[in-house]
This record gives structure tokens, sequence and C-alpha cells, in this order.
């Protein structure tokens, strides 16, 4: 391997003492001894080498009184069977430099269909195409950490790549409009992965880039979301990751709150995991119809005093056809809760707002819609919330928020009932540790409900642990239901 990590690399005689090669640094390079530079090695030595093939083995026959060398046949046999056979190849970090003879990799190995070429010593995409050209069945190519000179006319060559479906070039240094120039190479392409090139900005492809659906330009430094528009109408786009950039706002600017974007009309997976997003983003992508996994970790979507439980929540309600968030299912039940203690959270700033238990009064602001673009959808799905629901939690004073509670297990009848006096700030999980010591039961076994004595009939399940007696609407004479 060259000296270090070289990347872009030209030979040039120096007093035929030297060698100055080149790298990565517009205006940098090394000179270098002949003897410590590796010219590399064609691509069929470096599959014998990493697979362990051996190179043709030799015998010798007497013809007469004359000693004849012959090939071995059956080695030869043997070996072409086993490159034959190949079809996933890795030959990361093994100096390939150039093809070697022409023609000897479509006899040789006519079956790969994945290729790992990364960092290795190709210097450009027409010498490459002189290799994938052999490769009929080639389409997945990973050449990462190569930087390969741009071909004067990249439509020549797509041939050499007509079934390639998956594509890495991560670490190559190429620009996103390099990246346009070369995509007539790839016109099948489906899958693209460009991460670490230190992007900037992003230019709309028209006409290119038509039949591709998953992108990958993660670990770059886009710092304006709107940048992103550049790809909103790629026609089949339907996995989006910009992980570990700097960007700080996501909009969707070509309709308003609660309406649909004909951006990223195919769009059913974003990851923007490690940027400076605020939950407005959020507000946003609930504009987007197919999304439904989304992987948004170490943002700051809300203030620190929030809990990652609580920002699960408001995500969940925020999106309404989210199915994954940060790799982890929504279920059925936790969507329902979510929502339930979003509408609720948030009821009376929907009245002070303009809203209204009477649908013909209701008029929310404008501000409040687009603070929260799915609080009407869930009035619709959920109904408006009640007087008891809205109740304020009022600040802690323990001489006056002293709840009286009656503990009862109805399928437990040989327990009897437990009275006990709670701050009403108290949440559904010390509850549960407190009867934990009480009933030696686990409180993750426990399942707590609750009766008001306002409402005679009514059982109200206390179903998040984080929240407090308060937040249920539990009152002074309640009695507390607990099923084991």
């Amino acid at each position: 391997m060259l000296v270090g990590y070289i990347y872009w690399y030209r030979y040039l005689t120096f007093k035929k003492f030297f060698i100055f090669i080149l790298n990565s640094h517009p205006s940098g390079g090394s000179f270098v001894r002949p003897k410590k530079v590796n010219f590399g090695v064609d691509f069929l030595t470096a599959i014998r080498r990493r697979y362990g093939l051996k190179d043709e083995e030799t015998e010798d026959m007497m013809i007469g009184t004359k000693t004849v060398e012959l090939v071995g046949f059956d080695s030869v046999h043997e070996e072409q069977s086993q490159l034959n056979r190949l079809r996933d190849i890795s030959l990361r970090e093994c100096a390939v430099s150039h093809t070697g003879s022409k023609d000897n990799i479509y006899h040789s190995c006519p079956n790969i269909t994945t290729l790992n070429l990364s960092k290795n010593l190709l210097s450009s995409w027409d010498s490459l195409a002189v290799i994938t050209s052999q490769l009929e069945r080639l389409e997945n190519l990973d050449l990462s950490e190569n930087r390969l000179l741009l071909s004067s006319n990249p439509s020549s060559l797509s041939g050499a790549f007509l079934n390639l479906r998956v594509l890495s070039l991560n670490r190559t240094g190429l620009t996103w409009s390099e990246c346009l120039m070369c995509s007539p190479l790839w016109p099948a392409l489906e899958e693209l992965h460009l991460a670490s090139n230190e992007f900037t900005h992003l230019e709309r492809p028209v006409d290119y880039f038509l039949t591709l659906e998953v992108l990958d330009i993660s670990n770059n430094t886009l710092a304006d979301g709107s940048q992103l528009h550049a790809l909103a109408y790629l026609p089949r786009l339907k996995q989006l990751i910009v992980s570990s950039n700097r960007i700080s706002l996501i909009t969707l600017p070509d309709v308003q709150f609660g309406e649909t974007s004909a951006m990223f009309s195919s769009l059913n997976s974003l990851s923007i995991d490690g940027n400076n997003l605020s939950l407005s983003t959020i507000n946003e992508l609930s504009k987007l119809k197919m999304l439904h996994s989304l992987n948004c970790q170490n943002n700051p979507l809300i203030d620190s005093n929030k809990t990652p439980e609580t920002v699960r929540q408001l995500v969940i309600a925020k999106i309404r056809n989210l199915k994954l968030l940060n790799r982890t299912e929504i279920l059925q039940q936790e969507r329902k809760g979510a929502e339930l203690d979003y509408r609720k959270m948030f009821g009376n700033d929907w009245i002070k707002a303009g809203g209204n238990q009477n649908p013909e009064l209701s008029n929310p602001s404008k501000y409040f819609c687009t603070e929260h673009p799915t609080y009407n959808y869930l009035i619709e799905k959920y109904g408006v919330p009640d007087d008891g629901e809205l109740k304020q939690e009022q600040p802690f004073a323990l001489k006056n928020q002293l709840l009286t509670l009656t503990f009862r297990c109805p399928f437990e009848q040989d327990k009897k009932p437990i009275e006990k006096k709670l701050p009403d700030t108290m949440t559904i999980q010390k509850v549960k540790g407190l009867l934990y010591r009480l009933l030696k039961v686990p409180g993750s076994d426990l399942k707590l409900s609750y009766e008001s004595s306002k409402m005679e009939g009514k059982e109200i399940e206390l179903e998040n642990d984080l929240k407090s007696l308060q937040f249920y609407s539990v009152e002074n004479g309640d009695c507390v239901l607990i099923e084991i």
C-alpha cells in the first residue's frame, strides 16, 4: 500500500531516486523512494491472494528422450471451478490498481454479483469500467475510500454498470455536483451511499436518479435544511439517511400544516439522527403521507427537562402514520396512550387559542394549529377533552394536596382494602413501588385503575407510569383498583 492513506495518486520520476506522490490535499504531496511504493496488483491476482487460490502448477513428462513441461490440468480446472462459484467478493485494501489481461475476468469469474473494492489503488472510472464490463451480473459495488478521476464521457461507460443496483462511494471526496456528472454511468441504480464526503450543498438531479430508492448522505456538512428540497421530487425515493449533519430545520413549504405535501411523495423512512433539529421539524414531517419510519435521536427536539419517554410520546402524537420510531415498533396501545396524553396535555392551550367544546364555536388560532398540526385530528378521533381532563396541575403544597385513597383488589377477596394518604403529584410508578412494599408484588406485575367518586360506574386506567395522580384527575376519596 502507498505510504499512509494516500487516495489520489500520480507518479513522477525525479532523478531516478524518488517518486512524487500527490495525496488528497490540493497542494500536498510526498517524495518516496521507489522501493517503498506499492504499485498495486491486477484484479485476478488480488482474488487469488485473498481467497487462497494457487497459481497454475506444472509437472514434467518424458517423451522419448526429451522432458516436456505440462501445465497441471487438474489444478487449473479446480481453480476455474472455484472462481466460477465466487459471487460475493471482498477485495478491500488489496492494492488493486489495474485490470490485467483483457477478458480474463469475464472467463474466470463471471458470476460475481457483489464486489467490495473499497480502499484500493484504482485511479479512474475508465479503468474501473474495464473490470466491471466483464462482470455482467454485478449488482452491488463498494468503491469507498478510492479517488476516481471523472470520465470525460460518462454515458459511454454506462454499459459497464448496466445491472448495478447498489453503489457505495463513502469517503471518496466526491462532491454532489460530480456525483450528478457521473450519474449516467448507473442507469438502473436503486441504492446510493455517499457518506463522509463533506457535502455542503445539493443540486436538483433533473432527469437523473429516476430509479433511486435509497440515498445515504450521512456524516456530511449540510447545515441548511432547505438543501434537501433538491431531493424532494425523486419519484421513487423511499429511504433518506441524513444523519450526522448540521441541519437545524427541515421544511416542506408547498402546503400548510394539516395538509399533505407533494414533496418526498414516496418517502417512508427518514433518518435524521445527530443534527440540531427542534420540534418544529417534527411538525413539518407530519405533512409526509408515506412516512412510516423515523430515526431522530441525538437532536435537541425540546427542552432538556422533558424525559425521553415524553419526547417519544410527542413525536408519535404529531406524526399520525408512524409505525417505527428510533428503530422501535409503535404498538397500537402505545399510540393510543400517546395521543390521549397529548390531547390532554395541550387541552388548555387549545381552549385559550380559541378551541371550544362546541364544534360550531371552535376556531383555534393559526399559531396553535402550526404548533400542534394533528390536534384537530385527535379531537375528531377521541372527542373534545372534558373538564376533568383539562384540570390544571397546581404547584405542590403538601397540606392541601394529600389525597385519601382506598386501594382495593377486586379479584383477590382475601386481601383487605388499604387506605393511604398520598400527594397528588406522586407518579403512578411510585404508587406501584408503595404497593410493592405493602403487597410484596413487583410493580411491573400490577395494573392500576381507579373509580371516581364523582363518576359512578366509570373505571379509568392509570396506564402511564410517568404521569402523576393529579394528571389522571384522581381526587380525595377515590378508590384505586389493583389487578395482580
